[in-house]
């Protein structure tokens, strides 16, 4: 197995993720520029009216997007199709009564709905300040999460910097998702906790199983260094992380490219967490334990710099080569003393003579 030399480029995956998150930052201060704001927040979070039509009738999500757009004046309201049915959902910006009702005659009109049969089947409206207090229960929800991850991976591992490092690591990976909504303009709704939630729970399961592997590897590696430790331990576990992602991957973009536009949101965010969440626990998570520990000595004595036979392990199985030979050489060596020792001890006395 070739070993992965993760510390030595550790610089090189700083200025990476580091340059990931400039990018989507840009994005936010160009949208902001251009007054869109820094995200596409959804009705959820700022607040405004949703509405439930019935079109009884076969139709185009554009031509009613169309309608709402003439009739409210809001260029990007959320029209969706509700699956299996001919009903649509429009979400859009705080509405006046005389507005809803002008816009359901737009609908009934369009596509022949008898007044006394009128399309609108429910009407909901998000207060503002309701909407802050999700914003502050999501933000709330994160911290709490990653929080408890810190506390579990600390005692988990004895050890506070193998914790700090995996939230460090997780915080990444939810900075990554909250600049995809940013870039992608996806819509800032309830989903968001749930995707971000989900990346947390995903891809500190990744890490764990890395640094699992360095605590087995401490117990198997002679005085190993911590840039050993863990370009060891990445190497071992970084093709099962890999192939792990994958079969999530392939399940998140065929969602992706076959579902409707509610469930394209939540998996783009989902894919793009996922394959960032494999990138920290492969690359930076373990670089952040190393610059953490960094000047430590690993078992109370500095390994130094030692030739390739330190990274033998400490235990030979049975009828291998390290400790059979030990053994053979131990052997041979008190064979080869016992005889001197015995040809000294054995010499006869020279007998008395008898005088008379």
């Amino acid at each position: 197995m070739r070993t992965l030399n993760i510390v030595k480029h550790r610089n090189l995956i700083f200025l990476i993720s580091i340059g990931l998150m400039v990018i989507g930052l840009l994005f936010m201060i160009v949208h902001i520029a251009l007054g869109n704001g820094a995200f596409n927040y959804d009705v959820e979070f700022t607040g405004g009216t949703a509405l439930t039509y019935d079109i009884q009738q076969p139709f185009n999500n554009d031509d009613v997007q169309k309608i709402v757009q003439d009739t409210t004046g809001e260029q990007s309201p959320q029209v969706q199709k509700i699956i299996g049915t001919n009903q649509v959902s429009i979400k859009t910006k705080a509405l006046e009564q005389a507005t809803v009702t002008k816009l359901t005659d737009s609908i009934d009109q369009k596509y022949g709905i008898e007044s006394s049969a009128t399309s609108l089947l429910s009407q909901s409206n998000f207060s503002a300040v309701m909407s802050a207090e999700m914003r502050n229960t999501a933000v709330l929800a994160i911290v709490v999460a990653c929080i408890c991850i810190l506390l579990y991976v600390s005692i988990r591992f004895r050890n506070i910097k193998t914790g700090g490092s995996a939230v460090i690591a997780l915080a990444h990976d939810t900075f990554l998702v909250v600049m995809a909504y940013a870039v992608f303009r996806i819509p800032l709704n309830y989903s968001f906790i749930a995707a971000v939630l989900t990346i947390l729970g995903y891809s500190i399961n990744a890490t764990i199983v890395i640094f699992d592997r360095v605590r087995e590897n401490k117990g198997l590696m002679r005085r190993p260094t911590n840039e050993e430790l863990i370009n060891v331990s990445v190497s071992q576990t970084a093709v099962r992380c890999v192939f792990t992602s994958l079969t999530v991957v392939f399940t998140t973009v065929s969602m992706y490219i076959l579902g409707v536009p509610s469930i394209r949101d939540f998996m783009l965010p989902i894919t793009i967490g996922v394959v960032a969440g494999t990138y920290s626990s492969i690359f930076l998570s373990g670089s952040l334990w190393y610059v953490l520990t960094m000047g430590k000595k690993a078992f109370g004595k500095d390994a130094g710099e030692r030739p390739a036979e330190a990274l033998r392990p400490a235990k030979a199985v049975a009828g291998g080569g390290d400790v059979a030979d030990n053994n053979v050489n131990a052997g041979s060596a008190v064979s080869n003393a016992r005889p001197k020792a015995k040809s000294g001890a054995a010499k006869k006395a020279k007998p008395r003579s008898r005088g008379r």
